[in-house]
C-alpha cells in the first residue's frame, strides 16, 4: 500500500473517501463492530486498559467505544477524533456516561499537546487509517513521559501469504469502504522503527471480514533516544 511518505512529488495521492460516506459510515460504525464487540473485542479494550494509568491521550477514539473501560488509575483523559461525524456521537456517549472528558478535533500527526506530558497513549484501530503512520508515531513519541507507554489492539498485515494476497487486492476498495482504514498496514514493525519497545501478543478478529483478522495487541514503551526527529 502507498504511504504518503512514499510518494513522489508530482504523482497523484489516492483520493480520501468521501465526506458524505464517512457520515454514513459513522452512523453505521457501531453496528458494523458489534459482532466483533460480541466475539472478543470487548473484552480485550477491557484487558488491555486495565493498565491505563495517569493523564491519557486516546487517539482516534471514534465513537467512544473504550470509554466504559478506563479504570480509576487514570486521572486525566482526553480523545482525539477528527472525523465530524465520529465526534458527534462520541460527545454524545460521553453526555450519557457524565465522563469528566475533553474531546479534540485531531489528527493523530499533529496532537495539541506538550510533549513529555502524557503517562499513556491508547490506540485501538486508529493507526490502520491514519495518512502519514510514521509522522503518528512521532507525535506519539513525543508526548510519553520516559517510561510512558502505547497500548494498542491494531489490526495489521497477515502473516499468512495467501490472506496478505487478499489483503494487498481488496486494500483500495477496503479503505473506501471503511473510512481510510488500510488492512494490510504492518503496525508493530513501524512502531520498532521509531524506537519503540514493543511487547505484543497476536489473536483474531472474529465476527468480522477476514481482511482485518490479524489482530496485534500489545504495548510500546518509549525509548530514551525516540524523538520528534527520529
Amino acid at each position: 500500500m502507498t504511504e504518503i511518505a512514499d510518494i513522489k512529488p508530482g504523482v497523484e495521492l489516492p483520493k480520501p473517501p468521501s465526506a458524505a460516506w464517512l457520515q454514513v459510515f459513522a452512523a453505521v460504525y457501531d453496528p458494523l463492530l458489534w459482532l466483533g464487540e460480541l466475539r472478543g473485542m470487548r473484552r480485550r479494550r477491557r484487558e488491555l486498559l486495565a493498565d491505563a494509568y495517569g493523564r491519557v491521550v486516546e487517539i482516534g477514539a471514534g465513537t467512544g467505544l473504550n470509554l466504559a473501560h478506563y479504570p480509576e488509575a487514570v486521572t486525566d483523559l482526553l480523545l482525539t477524533e477528527p472525523e465530524p461525524g465520529m465526534r458527534k456521537k462520541l460527545s454524545r456517549r460521553l453526555h450519557r456516561n457524565s465522563c469528566l472528558t475533553g474531546v479534540v478535533d485531531a489528527q493523530a500527526e499533529r496532537l495539541p499537546f506538550a510533549a513529555e506530558s502524557v503517562d499513556t497513549v491508547v490506540s485501538t484501530l486508529c493507526l490502520c487509517t491514519v495518512d502519514d503512520p510514521d509522522r503518528a508515531l512521532r507525535e506519539i513519541a513525543r508526548l510519553l513521559r520516559p517510561g510512558g507507554q502505547l497500548l494498542f489492539i491494531e489490526h495489521v498485515r497477515a502473516n499468512s501469504r495467501r490472506l496478505a494476497a487478499f489483503q494487498d487486492k481488496l486494500a483500495e476498495p477496503w479503505r473506501h469502504f471503511a473510512g481510510g482504514c488500510r488492512c494490510n498496514r504492518d503496525t508493530v514493525e513501524r512502531m520498532r522503527a521509531h524506537g519503540f519497545t514493543v511487547e505484543v501478543r497476536e489473536a483474531v478478529w472474529r465476527g468480522m471480514p477476514s481482511v482485518v483478522h490479524p489482530l496485534v495487541i500489545g504495548r510500546a514503551t518509549r525509548g530514551e533516544s525516540v524523538n520528534a526527529d527520529c
